[in-house]
């Protein structure tokens, strides 16, 4: 097992900085879809579920 570090930050109401291991990225969350800056799509299918793209 590996070891993960990961940090996020709110800006906004659906706005968020992550900060990780492998850089720094923002994430907007429009209804269930998010987007982040490196262009990895998510998508919420129920609660605590999810699909990426």
């Amino acid at each position: 097992m590996g070891f993960i570090f990961r940090r996020t930050a709110k800006l906004g109401k659906n706005t968020r900085l992550n900060i990780s291991k492998s850089g720094a990225s923002v994430s907007r969350r429009i209804g269930p879809v998010t987007v982040n800056s490196r262009g990895r799509i998510r998508i919420r299918l129920g609660k605590g579920l999810s699909w990426r793209l």
